[in-house]
Formats: structure tokens, sequence, C-alpha cells
């Protein structure tokens, strides 16, 4: 009999931990190899993580909702196999098995051993080690650092665990006086000041750290400390926000913090592209076996432009400017819960407007089935997003970060316009079209930013209306 570790898989070039949604085996169960034994969550997508082994699920390290580390061991599968069992990685600290006859005081708080532990802070000086839930508690209730060292934990190892914690929060508004309140000698402006500013003032883990790649903002490696309200009254409905829509939330506002957003406009006549489309939209389907829509021919234009423009197709690392080579188009795609998501075509300008259809459909048909692979949403290097598909004319979007710009297309209208031509102006029912480029004005200024723009409506207008796909 032998003892194989199942590790967390790597699950993209800048996604360094996972939550564990889900276990669908228990311990004692029998496993075959590759069948489904988790599935996990990361900042992008969910995901599965099959057996590497055939056997019986010996131990499970790590309980749902624990946040852990690439490359961490998440459980042990006995097999038939003979042979000495799998050591863990050196220097990495094995946890316990998780029992399901935990005691009512583990319960309430992840287990992360202190070797591999990526989202609590370390006090300097200190072994303790604080799980997010009860880190985040602590700092949306305003208790120090210095406070928090003080509380007895009645978990793990004397771990603080959320019931630890909420007891202290309700002690303290009742007037009461805790334990670590009654031993407290640290000075009064370390104790008043939140856990947030001490935390940033320690060393970060060194997970953390690796964390921050090459054009990765700071700020997305941090947890982000949501205000406190009161109760709202009144004839009012309160929804818990999905954990898909706390990490848009928090992408978000990174990305806010991180670049200063400048938009430009501008106006595009596409009736070629749309009389070319109604024209080979049937035959294209019928031949190619997928359908062709707006988003490929857009895409196909757009890699043409920032091949001329490469300081589009960039990042930002401090005072360093990363000008990728490769041109990898994310498309944001909304989810049937109204969630958004966005996938990415890579190496896109070298797709034609076959490879790039398909590449599109299939994406998009993941995407709304929850079949994402997380190299699905890695390493994009320019958005494009279609707010006319819900009938908006025009949009001011968020740059999707690390990158440095987005492109959004508004709805496609007749209208009215006037037509230059050698005999003399005209007016003429056109099929006409608003786009909006948010840009990073950290390093694309504005004379930049309004020529990528024109020159992408230039490219729609320039349509090819007797090209062949």
């Amino acid at each position: 009999m032998a003892l194989v570790d199942l590790i967390m898989p790597k699950l993209g070039e800048s996604i360094m931990e996972a939550t564990v949604l889900k276990w669908t085996k228990k311990v004692g169960e029998n496993v075959k190899q590759d069948e489904t034994l988790l599935e996990i969550a990361t900042d992008k997508v969910d995901s599965e993580v099959p057996s590497t082994a055939e056997g019986i699920l010996a131990e499970i390290l790590y309980r749902e909702n624990d946040v852990v580390s690439i490359g961490t061991i998440i459980a042990r599968i006995e097999t038939d196999t003979n042979g000495a069992a799998q050591q863990p990685i050196q220097g990495e600290e094995t946890p316990q098995a998780v029992k399901h006859e935990d005691e009512e005081s583990v319960s309430d708080v992840p287990y992360v051993p202190k070797a591999v532990n990526t989202a609590s802070i370390p006090n300097a000086g200190s072994n303790k080690f604080y799980s997010p839930l009860v880190l985040n508690i602590a700092n949306s209730e305003g208790i120090s650092m210095t406070d928090l060292e003080k509380i007895s934990g009645t978990g793990n190892e004397g771990r603080v665990t959320k019931k630890d914690i909420l007891q202290y929060v309700a002690d303290k508004k009742n007037g009461g006086q805790t334990q670590a309140q009654s031993s407290q000698q640290a000075s009064p402006s370390q104790a008043s000041a939140p856990i947030a500013e001490q935390a940033s003032q320690k060393t970060a883990p060194p997970v953390a750290q690796q964390a921050q790649s090459v054009g990765t903002p700071v700020a997305q490696t941090a947890e982000e400390n949501l205000p406190s309200y009161s109760t709202p009254t009144g004839n009012v409905e309160i929804i818990e926000m999905d954990r898909m829509r706390k990490m848009i939330a928090k992408h978000m506002v990174n990305s806010k913090h991180v670049s200063p957003h400048v938009t430009s406009f501008a106006e595009a006549d596409v009736t070629n592209m749309v009389m070319w489309r109604e024209h080979v939209k049937k035959q294209f389907e019928k031949q190619e076996g997928t359908k062709i829509t707006y988003t490929p021919i857009f895409i196909a234009c757009i890699t043409k432009v920032i091949k001329r423009y490469p300081y589009i197709n960039c990042s930002v690392d401090g005072d360093r400017i990363i000008l990728k080579k490769d041109i990898n188009i994310g498309m944001a795609t909304a989810l049937p819960s109204g969630n958004l998501i966005v996938p990415v075509i890579k190496n896109a300008d070298y797709l034609n407007l076959v490879g790039l259809s398909k590449t599109v459909n299939t994406l998009a048909d993941s995407a709304r089935n929850n079949k994402l692979k997380p190299d699905d949403t890695n390493g994009g290097t320019f958005t494009v997003t279609n707010v006319g598909t819900f009938g908006s004319l025009m949009g001011t979007p968020i740059i999707n970060q690390p990158q440095v710009a987005i492109l959004a297309v508004g709805a496609i209208k007749k209208r009215p316009v006037v037509i230059e031509t050698v005999e003399g102006d005209a007016i003429g029912i056109r099929h006409m079209m608003y786009l909006s480029l948010s840009y990073d004005h950290r390093v694309v200024d504005g004379s930049v930013g309004a020529s990528f723009l024109t020159e992408v409506a230039k490219e729609f207008e320039n349509w090819d209306m007797n090209r062949q796909w």
C-alpha cells in the first residue's frame, strides 16, 4: 500500500491560491483516476480537480471555503501500488487531516498550516496566524492587532475562531472587559490603530510577495476592506453578494485606484460590415459549422490597429512599461447569473475570421455553461466589451488590470447621416455605431488613445464588401 499526495494544481500564470468550494468524495470512499475529487474557485473561474491516482481517499487536509496555495498537498489517496509513501515538499509543514467529527470550536474557522498560509497576516515577533474570516471581522469592527493577539483562541493550536472574535465583539459592545482588554499593555497609539494599518507595516507572507507579478498592481494582492453599514430599515430586501460578484467588485475598485482613467469616443459607419455579414452568414455557418457574429469581425479589425499602436498593448510595473508582443484579446461575456467574466483569445492576430469565430463561440459557450478552464481567462493584453448587446449606445468601461486599455462597442443603429461623395454631399440611411476607449493615462496620452480609437473606427468603416473569409 502507498499514499499518493494530491497537490493543488497550477491554475494559471498569475494565480497563486484557490478556494475549496466542495469535496465530492468523503474520507474512506473509493476514487478512480481522473475522477473529480473537489471543486475549487479562483478570482477568475471555478474548476474541478481530478484524482491523480486510483484508490481510497485516506485524508482530506483542507475544509470547504479554505484558501489554499498552489502546490500545497490537499489530500492523500491510499493506493494498492507497492512502494514508499510520497513525502511532502521539503520544508512544508504537513497539516493534520480534517476529520468529520471535528469539535464545534474548530468548525467555525478553517485550519491553515503555518508554513503555507497565504491569507492571514503574521505579527512580527509572534507565531500567531489568523484566518481570512477572523481578520475581516476584526478589520470591520475596528479591532487592533494588539487586541486580536490578546484574545484566547479556542480553536486548534489556540487559534482564534469566528466564535471567539464574535464573542469579543459582543462583550466589547456590552461594555464588558475581555481578557484581551484587561491584559493589554500596548501604547494607546498602537492599540487604537485599525488592524489593516498595522498589518500593512509588517512583513507580508512569501506567497503574497510572489503574487505581485509583473504588471499586477499591489492592490490586487490585498483584501479590500468594505465599509460596514447600519441595518437598513423600511421595505427592503438584503441580498448577500455571491463570490464572483465580490471578486468583480474588488477588481473594479482596484482598477480605479491603480489607473487614472480617460475615455475617448468615436463614431463609425459600419454599413459595409453589416451588409457583408447579412450576405454571408448562412453560407458561413453551413460551410464552417459555426455562426459568425460581429465580435470576431471587430477583433479582426482591432488586432490590425494594435500592431500600429504598441503602447495600447502593454502593462505597467512601477516605473517600467511592459510591452506585450502577443496580442491576446479578452472579450467581456455576461453570464446567466448577471455576473461578468472575460475569456481570452490567445494570439488573436494569427487567427483568420474562421478561427476567430470558432474561438469566440467556444469560449462564450464555455463561459455560459461554467466550463471555462483557468487558462481561458489568463494572459489578456487588451479587452473588448460589447455594451450594444443590451441596447446601450455607448459606455465608459473600466480597465481590466493589469491591461492599460479597454474598448466598448455600442449598439448598431440606423440613422440619417451626411454622405460625402465625389458628386457632392447627400443624406442617406446608414448603420452607425459609437465606440469608446478607456485607457490608463499613466502610459497612454490623449493623442495616442484618440488616434488609436479613430483608426479602429476607420477599419470598421473600410470593411471589404467583397472579401472571402
